[in-house]
């Protein structure tokens, strides 16, 4: 079983690194910006082959095209590889992207069985996705009894599925794949953190991805929200990449655009953008709020552009660039499903919550519960009852980090990051401040908004993630540029979110915290002793007969914690190698 699990590790790394790797090679790229670019546009290779077998029925065997492809990418541009490895950037890069993927690789072993405040189902729901577009089932399949296909976008879902028809159709190697997947939002994350704060910033960026409940806990959930940030995140870096006159700090002398060649690198970065956030709507329809911010900034930056024909050009292609990809599913959606049924099956929609009450009112108390933490409100505490003290406790956390918005940043990252706005503002631009204000307020509105129901706890779940991630990407750059007395407090902050979000949510998963505090309880009291959902998620991973990536892939608890400890110390020597 450990040789299937490296087989599985190196056909993801092989497939992601090298499918598209000529092409990045190709571009007039900086040496971190290609790896961002191939990978981003591997994934979309590896969607697109997997909707068209989807959609024209031949052998799924040729999925096993991918791997070959990707080798003969990587040999045949194995002289621009050497010369991207021998970049500080991408060297850094990699390596910190590494250490992510096996921390959270890491934690995975350690799941049970999913649970955490009411997150029941989805994971499930994803997995029959992916064996749907595998499998063919019948269209008219509903998933939880509930859901038609359109009520979700397929691209996370049919690059899960590729990757398990190389390896095998098990929730075990789903679990290992959609964690892997979701755990390359850090490469965008880190591209935009090396904009702002040079090199050191990467390293930085990796520690708090480890120490970041948010990350973590989606990163091992298997559901397809980070693969949309990591789109999302792709598509906002070269979207400033489009806006700039002249290429940034971390573009290298042989790239550096000059007036000559700038029109063609604004295409280059506009087509990729458009393309990027596409993929970003595919992969969840969260990504609507990041698509409307920079789709109206766009328009916004480029008004006083309007009577020049090459903002014009620009802006046609990369309309044409994302259209090009959102017709892939919506098209042919549209043929088989209606308009109704391929844009009103999603539960934003059908939620009857949503036709009912005032819907401002709703949405101006929903984004109060988001950025007020819910143990400084009154609310009904039904949703985390439960017998087990251990998992209240858990579950009094996970709220905290994943619902409420400032949280989800960190204990004591919120205050650092507002700290680090307000001194930055003051010296930045009038567009740059116009800019972020406007991004950063209509994500996190639209976000809130996009949902339609009332939710007492808060909503930072449902759109926000990548808006969190891009804040600690921030957090990192500003790094140097703190004083001791806040680095000194956001160590105690991540210690204490460590601690309550991470340690504490995997003692509970894997319980562990039931076999080491209560060793002659009852191993149906124990697990009956926990929450409504945690116990739904029990019953059905029992009732499928599904084994967890931790079933099948066993190791001894405290050779993962050593293992853990390890990156993680690895992690905080990076950041002082980097200085």
């Amino acid at each position: 079983m450990f040789l299937d699990f490296l087989v599985s590790l190196l056909l993801f790394a092989i497939v992601t690194a090298g499918l598209a790797w000529p092409l990045a090679a190709r571009l007039r790229l900086a040496p971190a910006e290609k790896i961002l670019a191939g990978a981003a546009l591997s994934l979309l290779g590896v969607f697109v082959f997997g909707w068209a077998v989807f959609v024209f029925h031949p052998p799924t065997l040729l999925f096993w095209l991918l791997p070959p492809l990707a080798l003969t990418g990587l040999a045949e541009s194995r002289r621009e590889l050497a010369t991207t490895w021998r970049d500080a950037d991408a060297r850094a890069l990699l390596v910190a992207q590494l250490l992510v993927s096996a921390w959270c690789v890491g934690w995975l072993a350690l799941v049970q069985s999913y649970s955490g405040g009411g997150w029941a189902g989805d994971w499930f729901e994803h997995w029959e996705r992916a064996k749907f577009f595998l499998e063919h089932w019948p269209l008219d399949r509903n998933f939880l009894v509930t859901y038609p296909l359109t009520a979700r976008p397929p691209l996370a879902n049919i690059i899960t599925g590729a990757f398990l028809r190389l390896t095998r159709t098990d929730f075990a190697h789903y679990q290992l794949v959609s964690t892997l997947l979701a755990s390359l939002v850090f490469l965008p994350a880190a591209v935009l953190a090396r904009r702002w704060g040079g090199l050191r910033a990467i390293a930085v960026l990796a520690v708090l991805f480890m120490v970041s409940p948010l990350f973590v806990q989606n990163a091992t959930f298997a559901w397809t929200k980070l693969p949309a940030a990591f789109f999302a995140l792709a598509a906002l870096y070269f979207f400033l990449r489009t806006h700039e006159r002249a290429p940034g700090p971390d573009t290298d002398a042989a790239t550096a655009a000059t007036e000559k060649n700038a029109p063609l690198l604004a295409a280059l970065f506009a087509a990729l953008f458009a393309a990027f956030l596409a993929a970003a709507l595919l992969a969840h329809y969260s990504a609507g709020p990041y698509a409307v911010a920079l789709g109206g900034a766009w328009l916004g930056l480029g008004w006083g552009r309007r009577r020049d024909a090459a903002w014009w050009r620009l802006t046609g292609l990369a309309a044409l660039v994302g259209a090009l990809v959102l017709a892939l599913w919506f098209g042919w959606a549209l043929a088989h499903y209606g308009a109704a049924g391929t844009l009103l099956t999603n539960s934003s929609a059908t939620s009857r919550d949503v036709r009912e009450g005032n819907q401002l009112l709703k949405i101006a108390l929903n984004l109060r519960d988001t950025l007020v933490p819910h143990f400084l409100r009154d609310l009904d505490p039904a949703l985390i009852a439960q017998r087990s003290t251990w998992g209240w406790l858990r579950d009094w956390f996970f709220q905290c980090y994943q619902l409420s918005f400032p949280l989800a940043c960190g204990s004591v990252a919120w205050l650092a990051l507002l700290w680090e706005s307000v001194r930055a503002a003051r010296t930045a631009p009038v567009p740059a401040r116009r800019f972020w204000l406007w991004f950063g307020g209509c994500v996190t509105v639209l976000g809130v908004a996009a949902h339609g129901a009332r939710d007492h706890w808060g909503l930072a779940h449902i759109c926000l993630h990548a808006l969190v991630l891009l804040a600690l990407a921030w957090l990192a750059a500003r790094w140097s540029a703190l004083a001791r007395p806040w680095r000194l407090a956001l160590a105690v902050g991540a210690t204490v979110d460590f601690v309550c979000g991470i340690a504490l949510q995997f003692g509970v998963q894997s319980y562990a915290l039931d076999r080491w505090l209560t060793p002659n309880r009852p191993p149906d009291e124990a697990l009956r002793s926990y929450s409504e959902p945690a116990f739904m998620n029990l019953v059905g991973k029992v009732h499928n007969q599904l084994d967890f990536f931790g079933d099948v892939f066993p190791a001894p608890a405290p050779l993962v914690f050593a293992l853990l400890a390890a990156l993680l110390v690895c992690a905080l020597m990076r950041t002082r190698v980097a200085r």
